[in-house]
């Protein structure tokens, strides 16, 4: 596959990082294979402490397809300004940047939100050697009270937890401008995590039209109209 980001120095960064992302895959699968014999996935409690403890410190990438997508949409969006929620070691952060500092906006902006401490030490790195620091805004915690200050109209939206999609789509909305994308992934393979997540898109008070667009695991793609 062509790649259209045009930049060796971040390309060779993200050569690895899905490298690792994908030599971690089947011992986190195996992970969630034994948790679900244990406990149906539809259970309150099957994220529990040792499940929480360890995916803590795990990659769990975006895909380099639905990544290069993401790049795609932004620039073609001209997107000023990106929020991106669960950014973990900060691959997906990575294309997203690249499409601000492509779109050649001064001003331009992704803003992230890890609550892994570990990980944010990490995704700054990976920033820092991509040399894309200037273009985000990575905050610390959880998304519920670090994404309570958004003022500028958003131009795209990638959503990578599951556990609080919902909460980060319905702080993000009010500020979406027309015509704006949110992008989730993993809605296909996870759909009974993402009930309260469709029920607000499908709201017809919310203005969203949405598909899922065929990607491994299923990607939904949302437009606010």
């Amino acid at each position: 596959m062509t790649s259209p980001l045009n930049d060796p120095r971040l390309e060779h960064l993200l050569d690895r990082l899905h490298q690792m992302s994908d030599a971690q895959i089947a011992e986190t699968d195996a992970a969630f294979e034994k948790r679900e014999q244990e406990i149906p996935i539809d259970e309150g409690d099957f994220y529990d402490a040792e499940l929480r403890g360890f995916l803590a410190d795990k990659l769990v990438a975006l895909d380099r397809d639905k990544g290069l997508f993401c790049y795609l949409l932004c620039r073609s969006l001209k997107a000023k300004r990106i929020v991106e929620a669960g950014t973990s070691y900060g691959v997906s952060t990575l294309y997203l940047a690249a499409a601000v500092r492509d779109n050649q906006n001064a001003d331009g902006l992704v803003i992230g939100t890890e609550i892994e401490p570990a990980k944010v030490k990490i995704a700054r790195e990976n920033f820092r050697k991509a040399g894309l620091n200037e273009y985000i805004d990575l905050r610390e915690g959880d998304l519920r009270q670090t994404l309570q200050d958004l003022r500028e109209p958003i131009d795209f939206v990638l959503i990578d937890i599951w556990e609080v999609a919902q909460y980060a789509l319905e702080l993000v909305s009010p500020h979406l401008r027309p015509g704006a994308i949110v992008a989730c992934d993993n809605t296909a393979v996870d759909i009974a995590e993402y009930g309260e997540y469709f029920e607000y898109l499908n709201d017809p008070r919310n203005r969203f039209k949405t598909m899922t667009v065929p990607f491994e695991g299923g990607f939904e793609i949302s437009v606010r109209i």
